[in-house]
């Protein structure tokens, strides 16, 4: 199984509401906890180590990326 990166959501804008849905009135370390708690169900869902790599390895790039982004912007 290889990592699918296409939205799979018929309402995407759905999915990214109820997530920030799921957030609202929480503090931020209730936050933290609820985004890992939903990772490792999610990770557990997939049951492949090598999509898990693969997903871990997009996040870390996206997160750099934006970094660098914010860098150029600051300049």
């Amino acid at each position: 199984m290889t990592l699918s990166t296409a939205s799979n959501f018929a309402k995407p804008d759905d999915a990214f509401r109820a997530i920030v849905e799921a957030h609202r009135g929480l503090s931020d370390l209730e936050s933290a906890d609820l985004d890992a708690a939903l990772v490792l169900i999610l990770a557990n869902h997939i049951g492949d180590i090598g999509v898990l790599g693969e997903a871990i390895a997009l996040a870390k790039r996206s997160m750099a990326d934006a970094g660098q982004q914010q860098q150029q912007q600051q300049q």
